[in-house]
């Protein structure tokens, strides 16, 4: 057996709730191609002129709503470490928690791991997309290769991995009350991304059906990975009434739809006013679901007319989520199109 190291990499979140932290996380977040896919000096021009000028002090306030008093303050950062601790009594190995945007940095995490004869990687989204995964695995090869020379195995996405599909599952069964309309409200991605990461070039958001059609575009489409959790929590849950959305969007180009803050202002009128919501595109709690639904959501839905909002905590550091890790970290999967690599 190889001396395998872990490295469990989050998004990232800003070093403190003040506008500055908040201004460099932006900064480097949306400085990234993947993340906003246009030439260099337009996304300079963007990211300098449209969004840093006013949306820092505006995004600060939200994040000192979910600030948590402790070290780390984050809470993704907090159950991420969380996570890595209980994975790390469960293993023969080391583990490190590396965040693709602000710290603690990936670069710290495969340092720590240089002595390991193998990384195997664990990106912390269950579905593949470039500005998550795709970033994620690229910087970490890049850094396995100056900083450690050491090959790097991939976590496939997991998407719809029983662990993952039963931790959500019962995350969900024990905040909701019967008759719970569920909305499942996953992060949004321009349509755009969609298409460009399509190997086929003229399947995804090609037809209505094209998330229902077999294609091998599937492997790399968002859109249906995310139904595909829809359908096995929903299936899971025995449930009769529930909705995807996605949230979160940003700028005028168009996104996936439907928009989770239309959608949480629409269910009331159609009779819905008892609702959970879920966020399953996401393995910790973090802003876009504690201020982003959990509260701004909140008043929306109960703004419209609704009469009781309850929100599932995301996996987090949950014992048996770890267990799961534990175990692909021990035995990884075979991600075909992310293969082990030597640096």
């Amino acid at each position: 057996m190889p001396d395998r190291g872990v490295l469990l990499a989050n998004l990232g979140s800003p070093d403190g709730c003040d506008p500055g932290a908040v201004r460099r996380y932006l900064d480097e977040f949306l400085m990234d191609p993947y993340v906003m896919d246009v030439a260099w000096p337009l996304r300079r021009l963007i990211v300098s002129a449209f969004i840093l000028p006013t949306r820092p002090r505006r995004s600060a306030a939200a994040y000192r709503e979910i600030w948590r008093d402790e070290e780390p303050g984050s809470p993704l950062v907090h159950h991420t470490e969380a996570l890595a601790a209980r994975v790390r009594t469960l293993t023969n190995g080391p583990v490190a928690v590396g965040m693709r945007y602000g710290s603690p940095g990936l670069a710290d995490a495969v340092a720590a791991l240089g002595d390991a004869d193998e990384i195997f990687l664990v990106p912390l989204y269950p579905q593949h997309a470039d500005s998550t995964r795709t970033t994620t695995i690229n910087r970490v090869r890049e850094l396995a290769r100056e900083l450690a020379q050491v090959p790097v195995r991939v976590m496939p996405p997991f998407f719809r991995e029983p662990a993952f599909i039963e931790g959500m599952a019962e995350r969900i069964r024990s905040t909701m009350d019967p008759g719970d309309h569920v909305l499942f409200s996953y992060h949004g991605l321009p349509e755009r991304h969609l298409t460009k990461a399509d190997p086929t070039g003229s399947h995804c958001l090609r037809a209505a059906d094209c998330c229902e059609t077999a294609s091998a575009a599937h492997d790399t489409c968002y859109r249906h990975q995310c139904r595909e959790t829809t359908r096995g929590l929903a299936a899971r849950l025995g449930l009769e009434r529930y909705s995807t959305a996605f949230q979160s969007r940003l700028g005028r180009l168009p996104w996936l739809r439907p928009y989770t803050d239309e959608v949480l202002a629409e269910l009331p009128g159609q009779g819905i006013r008892h609702l959970t919501v879920a966020c399953p595109a996401f393995t910790a709690d973090n802003l876009e679901t504690l201020e982003e639904i959990g509260i701004r959501g909140r008043e929306t839905f109960l703004g419209a007319g609704g009469a009781s909002f309850r929100l599932a905590p995301c996996l987090n550091d949950d014992e048996n989520w770890a267990r799961a890790i534990a175990g692909w970290c021990e035995d990884p999967p075979v991600d075909a199109l992310m293969p082990t690599l030597q640096s």
